[in-house]
């Protein structure tokens, strides 16, 4: 393999790497704003419930809750849908005690 093919070899392999990247990052602005979107219907669905039951509510506050629970049951499948099975977070422990003094032996500190 010439040294032309092996330098167009690894501009060939970055110029992917950068479009993985891309669309990597992309992917991400696109969850956030599905995420804020959805923030967004939550509060505005607490609001319409918390008009409602006290008594501050109008003539459509039923039909606002109804249509504000169907978007966020559409996002939540499509989240869930495209979301990729991730095992669950293992606890985590805490180091041992080893019920001695925090000092290493030998260097005075222990000694009395």
């Amino acid at each position: 393999m010439g040294f032309m093919d092996k330098v167009k070899s690894q501009a060939t392999q970055a110029a992917q790497k950068a479009q993985e990247a891309a669309s990597a990052g992309q992917a991400k602005i696109e969850e956030a704003q599905a995420k804020r979107r959805a923030d967004g219907l939550l509060r505005d669905l607490g609001a319409a419930i918390y008009a409602e039951r006290t008594g501050r509510g109008t003539a459509d506050s039923q039909a606002s809750v109804d249509r504000l629970i169907s978007e966020l049951q559409q996002y939540e499948a499509t989240r869930d849908a495209t979301q990729s099975p991730q095992a669950p977070p293992q606890p985590q422990t805490p180091p041992q005690a080893t019920g001695g003094s925090p000092w290493p032996e030998g260097d005075g500190a222990s000694q009395a």
